[in-house]
């Protein structure tokens, strides 16, 4: 919709100040005093967050914005001052963007994930650049000595038409420094926009491919050490002791230690994950000579018992998390997660009498998906460098969370928070690993007790062999059908170790009278944490090939059959709960449809369909396959997306194109097993990754023309990929895949991969 007023209050401007030499600073809460006005309410969020942001003009016109929010490849540090460079009505060419560090008293949120950077940055910024504009062309009416009515802007110039007075933004920004913040500003019509929704470069891009240091895998000061850890080697096992003897002459070591995460009382926040909260650490000259004490080593270990600790989530609600002991085996999750699928489970959603329906069915169709473990892999290795000193500390890392691991910094390191710095580095990858930054507290930990600047760089095998996972799943679809054919009932029953991935108000419910939906979960000490579309990204893939199975025994074309079913969910709903919008569903898959000319079928090529809404999205995707030499290969992927205003296009589409690839790579061969606790996979000489020659060959993005406000894009174009990639196998090969990953099947029908 189009914003035409949002009210603000002075609560929203922390400080507007003059700078020396000319220009402007303005520091303000982005949402503090954005309250929608009733014409508004509808499409605003239904949780709102503080955030802040702020803006520096100089007396050359120039814009900085300090960009709060951690860049991990989202682009948000481009496309957030896109946004506030439109309203400002500045030349982009005059724009510069700096990545702000953690400042509580400046930033009240600074959070990177969900998708959701955007989507709650939208208005925030669209406002702050209109009232900054708006207290540019009030110090012009008042130097001019004419209404501001009569002054318009461009380009970062103020104009006056009537006395063709002119002036750049830097020559009334030290005077609009001085003047009272507007209470209340007008933003622009969408057809207005002159920056957004056109395409700009990275604005760190020449950095990163000139090796420019951006990550603090880079940074080096004078007197900094080197630390490497050594955690437990199963799940379920903990540190007994250490001979420190064994390695300390070795040369370069300068000291050999244990460190642990949390104290015994310490309540921890929802992203205080830390699979071994206590581990060894070894300090030295370098990360060679440490690497070659981690190795020499003696460490003895023993077996955890089950614990507990107390925990406060997103929400201020408090619980108590349970650690199980034991050492777990993938073979023995299996067989639970099989025994689970017979028990009934939490019901979560149930409209009409399903049961009854399934009783009188003609015909029943029953499918079972599963999906393990995931390791995230991350490019650049979980590291941190901290400087912990004479009662302060500066640590300097890639986060997602900063806010989060404050608490825990202060309560690891006894420093009040006012005394901590967290500096943000961007993040080589992140997909959910680092907004559990338990690294940031060891390499504090680290420092402060060796008295010096450390960087902590973890292994590979570090990463792969301590967590955070992708949880394992398992789902279970059911559909009655009456002797004409027709879908009477539906029944869906998921869960997984140690959570369940269902989401019990979305597509297909809404659009089928008996309905059913079934929760359970496994406890574990195996650590699991967000990873790319975190749930969504099974329970899609399960729901999309059972809903490509249900169309072919009724004898439906994929597409038209989801069509059917969202008409249903758009004209006659049922129930008062589904979280999407039915209309805006159809239209990906009518746009992908149009756009993929599903209709006109290709020869030799094996196409496969899925849509999916998360993250406030929809996307739909086909996935064209060839056979070349008895080998699958992805020829084409078209996907088509709902995602409100798309900000800055070429950015949007390489963020698709990326989750694309992503997805596919994930779905022929990501596996992490368990054998007595041990991961099976250490590095990627055994956890496969998708190749150059396996990504497809062209991928197609398209976007709804829309006019709704921005929503989550870095995540929904993950999940759908992969049951589209499924539905096209069972197109090239007649076999029908229920198992990720799908490559080890593949070998099996002896096809090539």
């Amino acid at each position: 919709m189009s914003i035409e007023k949002t009210s603000i209050n002075r609560r929203s401007f922390l400080k507007v100040s003059a700078l020396a030499g000319g220009g402007m600073v303005l520091s303000f809460s982005w949402l503090a005093g954005c309250k929608p006005t009733p014409k508004e309410v509808l499409s605003m969020p239904k949780e709102w967050f503080e955030l802040n942001s702020y803006i520096k003009i100089g007396e050359n016109g120039a814009v900085t914005l300090f960009s709060p929010n951690p860049e991990f490849g989202s682009n948000v540090k481009t496309s957030m001052p896109m946004i506030l460079a439109d309203e400002l009505d500045i030349d982009w060419k005059n724009v510069f963007v700096e990545q702000a560090d953690f400042y509580p008293e400046r930033y009240d949120r600074q959070f990177t994930g969900g998708s959701q950077g955007i989507r709650q940055g939208w208005t925030p910024l669209r406002t702050a650049g209109a009232t900054a504009r708006m207290m540019l062309v009030n110090a012009a009416a008042q130097t001019w000595k004419v209404s501001a009515s009569e002054i318009t802007t461009g380009a970062g110039t103020i104009h006056h038409k009537s006395s063709n007075k002119k002036a750049g933004y830097g020559e009334m920004a030290s005077l609009a420094a001085t003047l009272p913040v507007p209470e209340e500003v007008k933003l622009k019509e969408i057809k207005d926009f002159k920056i957004i929704g056109t395409s700009k470069k990275n604005v760190d891009g020449l950095k990163i491919v000139t090796g420019q240091p951006l990550f603090s895998i880079d940074h080096k000061v004078d007197g900094m050490l080197y630390s490497s850890i050594v955690h437990p080697p199963a799940f379920g096992i903990k540190l007994k002791s250490f001979d420190a003897s064994s390695v300390k002459s070795m040369q370069g070591i300068k000291d050999i230690f244990s460190v642990k995460v949390f104290s015994e009382d310490y309540e921890r926040n929802f992203f205080d994950t830390a699979t071994f909260p206590e581990m060894v650490a070894i300090v030295g000259n370098s990360t060679w000579e440490v690497l070659q004490a981690k190795k020499a080593l003696k460490v003895e270990w023993e077996n955890a018992p089950q614990s507990s600790f107390a925990m406060t989530d997103f929400g201020g609600n408090k619980s108590t998390g349970t650690i199980p002991a034991g050492l777990e085996n993938s073979a023995d999750h299996k067989a639970k997660m099989a025994e689970y699928t017979t028990k009934p489970g939490n019901i979560l959603r149930r409209d009409g009498d399903p049961e009854a329906q399934f009783k009188k069915a003609a015909k029943v169709l029953e499918r079972t998906y599963s999906a393990p473990f995931l390791a995230h892999n991350t490019m650049e290795p979980m590291n941190c460098f901290a400087d912990v000193s004479g009662g302060k500390a500066v640590v300097y890392g890639p986060t997602q969370a900063p806010e989060s691991i404050m608490g825990t910094l202060v309560q690891a390191l006894g420093i009040p928070k006012e005394n901590i710095q967290i500096n943000l580095a961007r993040m080589g990858g992140g997909f959910g690993r680092r907004a559990y930054s338990h690294h940031m507290v060891e390499a504090a930990l680290i420092s402060q007790k060796v008295n010096a600047p450390v960087k902590m760089v973890y292994t590979r095998e570090d990463d792969m062999t301590s967590g955070v996972y992708r949880p394992t799943y398992s789902a279970t679809y059911r559909a009655a059908l009456d002797e004409n054919n027709k879908l009477i009932a539906f029944h869906v029953k998921a869960g997984g170790i140690p959570e369940t991935p269902i989401a019990p108000n979305r597509f297909p419910a809404g659009a089928i009278d008996h309905y059913l939906a079934e929760g359970w979960q496994i406890e574990s000490n195996i650590t699991i944490g967000a990873f790319r579309a975190p749930r969504s990204n099974f329970i899609a893939s399960a729901e999309q090939s059972f809903l490509d199975e249900l169309a072919e025994v009724m004898e439906k074309d994929p597409i038209a059959f989801r069509l059917e079913l969202l008409d249903r969910a758009k004209t006659n709903p049922v129930g008062e709960k589904n979280d999407y919008n039915a209309a805006r569903y159809a239209g990906v898959l009518e746009l992908v449809r149009e756009k993929s000319k599903w209709n006109s079928p290709l020869d030799n090529v094996h196409r496969g369909v899925s849509a999916y809404f998360c993250h406030n999205s929809y996307v739909a995707e086909v996935l064209d396959i060839v056979m070349k030499d008895n080998k699958p290969m992805v020829e084409k992927v078209y996907a088509a997306v709902d995602c409100g205003i798309v900000v800055n296009p070429d950015a949007a589409t390489n963020m698709g194109e990326g989750a694309i690839v992503d997805g596919i790579g994930n779905a022929f061969f990501g596996e992490l097993a368990f054998e007595n606790g041990v991961p099976n996979k250490t590095n990627f000489d055994k956890y496969r990754m998708i190749r150059q020659a396996e990504a497809p060959k062209a991928i197609e993005v398209h976007f709804v023309d829309s006019k709704e406000d921005p929503t989550g894009l870095g995540e929904p174009f993950f999940p759908p990929v992969f049951a589209a990639l499924a539905n096209s196998l069972y197109k090239a090969t007649g076999r029908r895949y229920y198992d990720q990953p799908f490559a080890p099947q593949l070998e099996m029908q002896n096809l090539k991969m």
